[in-house]
């Protein structure tokens, strides 16, 4: 009989043991950004080759024939044949309106989009000579960037974490309180460097083109527990 009202108690303990457990800690949710810039290392040009004709083959051969070109020179300015994509083809009907008010196909457009990375900025200015030189005809942009943009990315997260740690630290301390241990840690947004595309202005000897400064954002919300 004892034994048994030994086990009542211990189940009635057992039950009452989270009426008396340890209220949670307070917690405080701080959100802290990051930024760091850099000169860049790289450069990625888009330009392209437009050729127009009555017929679509003639339209693509004359555009094959001149992107041929444009690749050539730009191979022999130092351009590897990694660095040189396709980013888009196109062909296209051009139509014009008859007397009978009715459209007509007078020609073709064929249009082939090609992506350039340039490695040596300095560089920069004669490759865009010798892409525009002898074939391409649209240029659409030149963006600066960085080839290997983890330890920017990294330095960006480190100062997220001294910012939100540094917001806390004072939010806390203004109310009473200190920063315990940390609960959770979430990274928002951010990443490798946004291209800042700019067009360049074509001139004989060479196209100037100012790089500038690149820039890696890193964002991070971290818990923390309260002290008294």
């Amino acid at each position: 009989m004892r034994a048994y009202n030994s086990l009542i108690l211990a189940a009635l303990l057992a039950l009452a043991a989270p009426a008396y457990a340890q209220t949670p800690p307070a917690l405080i949710t701080i959100s802290g950004d990051g930024h760091v810039e850099t000169a860049p290392d790289m450069a990625t040009i888009s330009l392209g080759v437009t050729t127009t004709a009555k017929t679509a083959q003639v339209a693509m051969a004359e555009n094959a024939d001149q992107l041929a070109v444009v690749l050539d020179n730009l191979k022999a300015a130092g351009i590897a044949p990694r660095d040189l994509q396709t980013s888009g083809l196109s062909l296209q009907p051009s139509w014009a309106n008859s007397s009978l008010s009715e459209n007509r196909i007078e020609g073709y457009t064929a249009a082939n989009q090609l992506t350039v990375r340039v490695r040596d900025l300095s560089k920069l200015g004669a490759i865009l000579d010798a892409a525009i030189k002898d074939g391409a005809n649209t240029l659409n942009g030149v963006s600066f960037g960085m080839s290997d943009p983890a330890p920017l990315l990294d330095e960006a997260r480190k100062r997220a974490v001294a910012d939100a740690r540094a917001r806390a630290t004072l939010i806390a301390e203004a109310a009473g309180a200190g920063l315990g241990a940390i609960a959770s840690i979430t990274e928002g947004g951010g990443g490798a460097p946004q291209p800042q595309f700019g067009y360049a202005r074509a001139v004989m000897d060479s196209v100037p083109v100012e790089a500038g400064s690149v820039g890696v954002s890193a964002s991070v919300t971290i818990s923390w527990q309260l002290t008294q």
